[in-house]
């Protein structure tokens, strides 16, 4: 049997849940996800992959910050359906720029890590104010605008982003050049927000775009009829 095929897929339903633990420390770095794609590459090249339930898409870990896990061991639980990498870590392994993810105090909600790495530019501003915005659904709302926008539910953003883009097309016509840059960056921080709450990721409007690269306008519209 391939070893492969001795994890329980089905209990686990295809995607198999992974424990990251750094080999010298022996420090949780994080927890993922490996469908039989992201593991078999995983496996031939020694790297950790994983499949992204956000992205919908199997990501080699470091592809965009260089933050890569060299894996020195393949555990599997008793049970064939949890898989635990030992791995020599670059970086660090949190988005955050803390060496783990795990870094809130569950009972005061205190962060108990600082920040290893700025990784502000690395992953760009979109992808950090999205996390940010995630981050902030949980937060006061009468000490964070994204919280208080989004205790509003969904009526109440939706409505900022109708005004927003109605703002961006005044500037637009007024030939407002400083103007457009404030609405649109408005524009699309309220779009980010309904993204957010509805676990939209912005990677998934960049597939897309780069799915549409190389087909006419007209012709990708007709697809959709289809």
């Amino acid at each position: 049997m391939n070893n492969i095929d001795r994890i329980d897929w089905e209990k686990c339903n295809h995607l198999l849940p992974v424990i990251v633990q750094d080999s010298h420390t022996l420090a949780v770095l994080m927890h993922a996800y490996m469908n039989r794609e992201a593991l078999e590459l995983s496996l031939s090249t020694g790297y950790a992959h994983y499949f992204s339930r956000t992205k919908q898409r199997i990501w080699k870990k470091g592809e965009t910050s260089g933050h890569t896990q060299k894996i020195n061991t393949f555990l599997l639980d008793c049970d064939n359906d949890t898989l635990l990498l030992q791995v020599d870590q670059l970086g660090v392994a949190c988005h955050t720029g803390r060496e783990s993810c795990f870094f809130t105090d569950f009972s005061t909600m205190q962060t108990t890590m600082e920040v290893a790495i700025d990784t502000t530019q690395t992953y760009g501003v979109v992808e950090q104010l999205y996390h940010t915005i995630l981050e902030k659904k949980k937060a006061d709302p009468s000490t964070s605008y994204t919280a208080q926008l989004l205790s509003k539910g969904q009526n109440g953003y939706l409505k900022k982003v109708i005004e927003e883009a109605g703002e961006f097309t005044f500037a637009v016509k007024d030939n407002n050049t400083k103007e457009m840059v404030y609405e649109a960056a408005d524009l699309l921080y309220h779009t980010l927000v309904a993204m957010a709450d509805k676990g939209v990721a912005p990677d998934l409007v960049r597939q897309e775009l780069a799915r549409r690269f190389g087909m006419g306008g007209l012709e990708e519209k007709a697809a959709r009829k289809k």
